[in-house]
């Protein structure tokens, strides 16, 4: 879902995952037709690691259990 939400409305990605300053900077990026784009690639790599993060801390607890 939030891969949809990252090619549709890029700057919500942001807001989704927690970082808010992130997202009010891509909602200026993306006004502009040219930095949809941008914004768009933004998006889904800021995911991407954000899903990368989660997978590392659910690693680290399961080996400190």
């Amino acid at each position: 879902m939030r891969l949809i939400i990252a090619l549709f409305l890029p700057w919500l990605t942001f807001f989704t995952i927690g970082r808010p300053i992130a997202g009010i900077f891509c909602l200026l990026l993306q006004i502009s037709l040219i930095g949809w784009l941008p914004a768009t690639i933004w998006a889904v790599y800021a995911l991407s690691q954000f899903k990368t993060d989660q997978k590392i801390e659910k690693a680290l607890g399961q080996r400190a259990s």
